[in-house]
């Protein structure tokens, strides 16, 4: 029993030290594998060694009860034969082989709980492993998607310091307008006035002069 227990550590420990170490689940769900398949090898091994054990325990046991029956059948000639003398030895040694087949078949029957708790063992890993390789890719794919929503929501933290900055230069722009509106505003009011003579005066000065109507007022006024 004591194999079955150091089996069981094993793989509680293999267990418990990649939970503490699950800082990249994909990885650890690999290395858990792989150490699960090292197990298995292992168990393998053992289940061998200890169905061997087994087999080699009910060896003992038949062939004890084949001598036993051997040694009954030759009391039996030995006395049909009048010779009790050698009938007495033959019992006498088929007792002794009796007294030794309760030992090997009691040797058997812990051989043989060892075999099926062993074998019980094997299958258990063979068939934990054969799940966990099946949910392997529905794990990785979620660890893909966790991976994906986490670059997204880092990409929506970018597009939203983004947005702060264009928010912030669509103030700055305002704020320039409104400092050009103000100096253009203050131009205007500091621009000195002008005369209204220089005004009306300007208004004629922009014409061409007419010398033929000039020359001609000029003599009708002189009665020429």
């Amino acid at each position: 029993m004591g194999i079955l227990s150091r089996f069981k550590d094993i793989m509680a420990s293999n267990i418990n030290a990649l939970l503490d170490k699950a800082e990249d689940p994909e990885k650890m769900i690999n290395q858990y594998l792989r150490n699960l398949h090292s197990d298995l090898g292992k168990v393998k091994s053992e289940t061998a060694s200890i169905m061997a054990e087994e087999q080699r325990a009910k060896r003992n046991v038949d062939e004890c009860k084949e001598e036993i029956e051997k040694l009954q059948s030759y009391a039996i000639k030995a006395l049909e034969a009048g010779n009790e003398t050698d009938a007495r030895k033959f019992l006498e040694k088929k007792a002794q082989l009796t007294a030794k087949l309760s030992e090997l078949e009691e040797a058997y029957a812990i051989a043989k709980t060892n075999a099926s708790n062993m074998r019980a063992m094997h299958d258990k890993l063979v068939s934990d492993i054969s799940e966990l390789e099946a949910r392997k890719d529905i794990i990785k794919g979620k660890i893909a998607v966790a991976k994906t929503r986490e670059r997204m929501n880092k990409i929506g933290s970018s597009i939203n310091t983004a947005s702060s900055s264009i928010s912030a230069f669509e103030r700055m722009e305002e704020k320039a307008n409104m400092m050009l509106d103000k100096v253009n505003a203050l131009s205007e009011l500091n621009k000195p006035a002008d005369d209204d003579i220089d005004e009306l005066t300007r208004k004629y000065d922009s014409g061409s002069v007419n010398i033929d109507e000039e020359l001609a007022a000029l003599k009708a006024s002189l009665g020429k």
